[in-house]
């Protein structure tokens, strides 16, 4: 049989969108593993200095998110990914160079990973916006697929290539590989060749304030996305904790190294594409509401495994192989169920203030999440952050049983919230 390219796969400007959407992606892995890996393996980063760290690269997403988004509909969208590609391939060679120069210093890892953060909260804001001007409404389907495809590839195969690149060549070494593939991002979608239509006029500043006001008394006073509010929040600050701790445990106190970690994040990857498969049927096996709180359990006790895990290398690489892989189950259950209970409380003239709330919820409490995990990690130690970082996510599925949410089999029709709303 003959594979045949068919569909998008023949339409050259996304393809150029596609490969530097899923480049950009893999280097993005890579920073994630590679930059709090020289921060412990190079600098000996303590617990506090690890949650500071986590915290300034997902911050820009509570101070900036809402923000981004204004910011980018009032220009094309081209230049803007562009630019922040070259931007973060510049910010991630400042690493090796300061290295190599011997003044490598934790405050200047926290300036980098802000700025990092802030550009690709941007490029992630600009991809999706350019994506319906680049394709037809009926392509969108087929076209976000495949990106997709490209995501989770991206997942699977970058956090083993950059725990093998640190293993063998440094962790900062590796962040020069990680430059590179922001610039053949740059320069598959600078190829592109089909005209982006004129950005919609600036609005008022005090305008821009009015609606996203709207959207968060939107959400407070419909009891569907109330509910889903609190989860996401709770869980955002409980995981944030977990990690901000989790890599620094898992090096110092279990002895895994650089190999390790890129091999669990890549099972763990696996662990999300299978939950995408088996989600549909086993929400509607469950129903929409119990699939949230399984989903939310699944994941939270799988984290348990970390702070409970103990004997021999193997055994331990074992454990928390299966955990990464079923972390990634749960977590994608819970995120799909959720995702499609809040679209469906929501009409389509909130759809985008509803996301960003729940995004502002999701990422911008990851910082505060990040520094109380420091925090407690320095001060009681960082086995007990991890037992009390995977319990408040169990817990997070407490607010959702006090409301009928959980309860729900199907998804709700926009007038069964309109008293709500």
């Amino acid at each position: 049989m003959v594979f045949r390219f068919t569909g998008l796969w023949r339409h050259p400007d996304f393809m150029k969108l596609w490969v530097g959407s899923t480049v950009s992606r893999f280097g993005s892995q890579i920073t994630f593993l590679a930059l709090p890996l020289t921060a412990v393996l190079v600098l000996d980063a303590t617990p506090a200095q690890m949650g500071i760290l986590m915290a300034m690269g997902t911050a820009p997403a509570l101070v900036f998110g809402l923000g981004a988004g204004v910011w980018v509909d009032r220009r094309k969208k081209r230049p803007i990914l562009i630019a922040t590609d070259y931007g973060r391939a510049i910010l991630l060679l400042a690493v090796p160079v300061l290295a190599v120069l011997g003044v490598l210093r934790m405050e200047y890892l926290y300036l980098i990973a802000m700025a990092l953060g802030m550009l690709t909260l941007v490029f992630g804001v600009a991809s999706r916006s350019m994506l319906p001007s680049l394709v037809t409404r009926d392509e969108l389907v087929e076209a976000n697929s495949k990106l997709a495809i490209g995501r989770s590839a991206s997942e699977v195969v970058a956090p083993g290539i950059g725990g093998i690149l640190v293993q063998l060549f440094t962790a900062p070494i590796a962040l020069v590989v990680d430059a590179f593939t922001f610039v053949v991002s740059a320069l598959a979608i600078q190829s592109m060749r089909a005209p982006e239509p004129e950005p919609d006029p600036a609005e008022g500043g005090d305008a821009f304030m009015r609606e996203a006001w709207r959207g968060v008394d939107f959400v407070v006073r419909n009891r569907v996305l109330l509910a889903i509010a609190g989860v996401v929040g709770g869980i955002a600050v409980f995981n944030s904790m977990f990690e901000a701790v989790w890599l620094l445990y898992v090096s110092k106190d279990l002895g895994l190294g650089p190999v390790t970690f890129g091999i669990m994040f890549s099972v763990g990857s696996v662990g999300f594409m299978a939950g995408a498969v088996v989600a549909e049927r086993l929400i509607a096996w469950l129903g929409i509401g119990r699939a949230i709180v399984i989903g939310v359990v699944v994941a939270g006790l799988s984290d348990l495994a970390t702070p409970l895990v103990g004997g021999s290398v193997i055994a331990i690489v074992f454990v928390l192989t299966a955990a990464s892989f079923v972390f990634g189950v749960g977590a994608t259950i819970y995120g799909i169920a959720q995702e499609s209970l809040q679209m469906a409380a929501t009409p389509q003239s909130f759809q985008g203030r509803m996301h960003g709330v729940m995004n502002t919820l999701g990422m911008g409490l990851i910082p505060i999440g990040a520094l109380i995990g420091g925090f407690l990690g320095e001060t009681i130690g960082m086995r007990p952050t991890l037992f009390i970082a995977a319990g408040g996510e169990l817990a997070a599925v407490l607010w959702l049983l006090l409301t009928p949410v959980w309860r729900m089999r199907e998804l709700p029709s926009l007038a069964d919230d309109a008293s709500d709303s």
